[in-house]
């Protein structure tokens, strides 16, 4: 995979043009750093995909994988829509002055202040996950004009070969409405009886991290064969996303964009057999944007030698920043920022520094000989590293870097050990207030 990393002539890795020990430097560690255009070029790829396909649709960056105004910012210059998941994305996205219209706000628990929020805040599309959130969109669109767009999702009974935590699709499942039961048709006749709503059409997800297309086209079969069944002409068919990326060497996914193309001709095959105009195909690509262009930049410190056993090498981040090791056991690489090619001296357990024995990283890993000082980058952390970070044992959030064209701006700041007391209050006594 270092095969693949932008160096210098002294093999020092490069990140958008810059340094990593420079940015190291300059932001502090531990810290995350996005090459820009890396997700400029996956964006315009899964575009391309739609073009060589001959389908109207939209691209719908699902901002859980990776959020915050800068990233917004992005993906509202490259022309894509935004895949929004709770009320604070929604605000996210109203303080970067994205285009509203192009937003779908997606997720299973719904309150009635988040779809308000949202109605308020003039998001284009809600996704309607359950019988009632139409119950409460109903009454938030009471007395107002117009009508609300809306997709109803549905579950496809497609179980990805993926991490269980992050499957979707199939029948056991807290999203969406079920098949077999009759919920999903039940929903379908609120819904385009409800005056106050428009049905755009149906969405399905089968979960995340997917090589293959298999899933992907049954997924979109199953939703097909489900309008023609109602004898429903939906306007536009949501595939969700769930693109799987290399994180190691051992992975081999296709390209996410091979994968679309597969995708949006397999649904337009099964369209025609059933003699449907053509709807609109939306994606929602969240890790296969930002995943690839994330590094996650840590300084080494401690090292414990275990004659016979191993070596841990510590780091000055750890699980806080980077959850999913020790959530879904993920896997990832890591290069010396200095020598990125140089031959390993030593396998090493890459630790953090938290107060926790699951605080690990990589579980073995190759390096060259380091030192305490070192810079030592874990690559394609893009999606669900920040977005998923936590102040456990108090460590404030690292800070955020955009690198474009040589250039590096701070897009979000680090947290300081002030912000982590910032919202907590005094607690007085009984008897002394």
């Amino acid at each position: 995979m270092s095969n693949h990393l932008q160096v210098n002539d002294r093999d020092q890795l490069m990140i958008g043009g810059v340094l990593a020990t420079d940015l190291a430097k300059e932001y502090q560690t531990p810290l995350y750093v996005y090459d820009v255009l890396t997700m400029r070029k996956q964006m315009r790829a899964f575009e391309k995909a739609f073009e060589q396909a001959g389908q109207k649709g939209a691209v719908a960056y699902a901002s859980k994988a990776f959020a915050c105004q800068a990233m917004y910012q992005v993906v509202a210059e490259e022309g894509l829509h935004l895949d929004l998941v709770s009320a604070g994305e929604i605000y996210t996205a109203v303080a970067a002055d994205f285009p509203m219209a192009n937003v779908s706000y997606n997720g299973n628990n719904k309150s009635l202040a988040d779809l308000t929020f949202a109605v308020e805040s003039g998001v284009g599309t809600i996704i309607v996950d359950n019988f009632l959130e139409l119950d409460l969109l109903h009454r938030v669109m009471a007395g107002r004009e117009g009508q609300q767009n809306v997709i109803l999702r549905v579950v496809p009974g497609v179980s990805a070969h993926t991490h269980d935590y992050i499957q979707t699709g199939q029948v056991d499942s807290k999203f969406g409405f079920d098949l077999e039961s009759g919920q999903a048709k039940r929903a379908y006749e609120i819904a385009e009886g409800d005056e106050s709503l428009h049905l755009l059409g149906l969405s399905a997800h089968i979960g995340s991290q997917i090589f293959e297309e298999d899933g992907f086209e049954l997924a979109g079969q199953k939703l097909v064969d489900l309008c023609a069944s109602w004898d429903y002409q939906p306007e536009v068919l949501d595939l969700g996303g769930g693109f799987g990326i290399a994180y190691t060497d051992a992975d081999k996914p296709r390209l996410p964009e091979d994968l679309v193309l597969a995708l949006l001709k397999s649904v337009q095959e099964q369209t025609a057999k059933k003699g449907m105009t053509q709807p609109d195909i939306w994606i929602e690509p969240g890790r296969s944007i930002a995943g690839p262009a994330g590094y996650s930049l840590y300084t080494v410190g401690s090292r414990k030698d275990i004659p016979g056993v191993r070596t841990y090498l510590a780091v000055d981040g750890g699980m806080g920043d980077n959850i999913r090791p020790a959530l879904y056991q993920a896997d990832y690489q890591a290069v010396l920022a200095n020598n990125v090619h140089g031959a390993p001296a030593e396998h090493v357990r890459l630790v953090g520094k938290y107060c926790e024995s699951g605080d690990v990283l990589i579980q073995d890993q190759e390096l060259p000989a380091t030192e305490p000082g070192d810079l030592v980058a874990v690559l394609n952390t893009g999606a669900y590293g920040y977005s998923m970070a936590s102040r456990y044992n108090r460590n404030p959030v690292p800070a955020v870097v955009f690198v474009e064209n040589g250039l590096s701006q701070l897009v979000v700041e680090g947290e300081s050990l002030a912000d982590l007391t910032s919202h907590d209050r005094a607690y007085q006594l009984p008897g002394k207030w």
